[in-house]
């Protein structure tokens, strides 16, 4: 797996096959993030760019006085952005899930983590969009977004990576991928708004930059 630029050494879980998944259920939502009552199936939500809720839980750790972030690697085999650079865990809500509920969840499945409420620090929430062509099927993917900070000692080898979602796991510097999200580098889905609202969770959580 190629090692993106300013990243530490990279885990790799195995990634055999895909298993596939049933269908998954989504929650509409208002832009707000307030659940409408309707439900709808995942390829239906993303067909039509309905609003519905994801989290972004991001493992943190401090490292010779810097701030540096966990990335995961995705799947070759998924949906949107296959083998790219991500949050160190995301997903989707599922029908009835709270922005927290969901979080947990994505730790436990994707990591193998298990956490609590308690570990984790809301950051905020936005909306965020992507209008974008995947496999030859137009995708467009309105969400809101949940940020949590997760900053508990990790140790990436310990890890239990969720073979058809991730394909393996990276620290790097935040100031680092600052710039790499600024500048739009292929092979990272991570866009300006999320490195922002993670430096503003930092001021919150840290006084990052006083």
């Amino acid at each position: 797996m190629q090692q993106p630029s300013g990243c530490c050494n990279v885990y790799t879980g195995k990634t055999d096959r895909y298993e596939g998944k049933g269908m998954e259920m989504f929650d509409i939502r208002t832009p707000e993030g307030e659940p409408t009552g309707e439900v709808k199936e995942r390829s239906a939500v993303h067909r039509d760019g309905d609003w519905h809720g994801t989290a972004h839980i991001w493992l943190v750790r401090r490292k010779n006085g810097k701030i540096e972030v966990l990335l995961q690697k995705r799947s070759r085999l998924k949906e949107t952005f296959p083998g790219c650079y991500d949050a160190s865990c995301a997903g989707h809500l599922s029908a009835g899930d709270s922005f927290i509920q969901g979080a947990l969840r994505e730790l436990q499945e994707e990591l193998g983590l298990e956490a609590t409420e308690e570990d984790l620090f809301l950051g905020g929430i936005y909306p965020c969009q992507v209008d974008d062509w995947f496999g030859g099927i137009h995708i467009l993917d309105r969400e809101i977004s949940a940020v949590y900070l997760y900053d508990k000692p990790v140790k990436e080898e310990e890890l239990k990576l969720q073979e058809e979602e991730v394909e393996g796991v990276c620290w790097i510097e935040f100031e680092r991928l600052k710039e790499l999200a600024a500048a739009g580098t292929p092979g990272y889905c991570i866009f300006p708004w999320e490195t922002d609202a993670l430096e503003d969770a930092f001021r919150k959580r840290y006084r990052y930059g006083e």
